[in-house]
């Protein structure tokens, strides 16, 4: 009886101990998929990067074109301007 008794004792430990490695394999799959969804955000966080900051120099250089042509039509409004007083 006592031997009975230890044998469903064991039984009970070894179903614990089996049950404790599924929810630690289930725990390593969910850690390895975490890992690579953070990999996969972190690429395109660093696409998105490269993108946005093209874009920022091309509006900066887009920017920098309106500035030279108002500079001009300044210059060009002067030159009007002075051809009529001289005229």
């Amino acid at each position: 009886a006592k031997l009975r008794q230890e044998n469903a004792q064991l039984q009970a430990e070894l179903r614990n101990s089996r049950l404790e490695q599924e929810a630690l394999r289930a725990g390593q799959a969910g850690l390895a998929a975490a890992k690579q969804n953070a990999e996969v955000a972190l690429q395109l966080l660093l696409q998105v990067t490269t993108t946005s900051r093209a874009s920022i120099r091309q509006l900066l250089s887009g920017a920098e074109s309106l500035q030279l042509i108002a500079d001009l039509l300044k210059s060009i409004d002067r030159i009007s301007e002075v051809s009529e007083d001289g005229q």
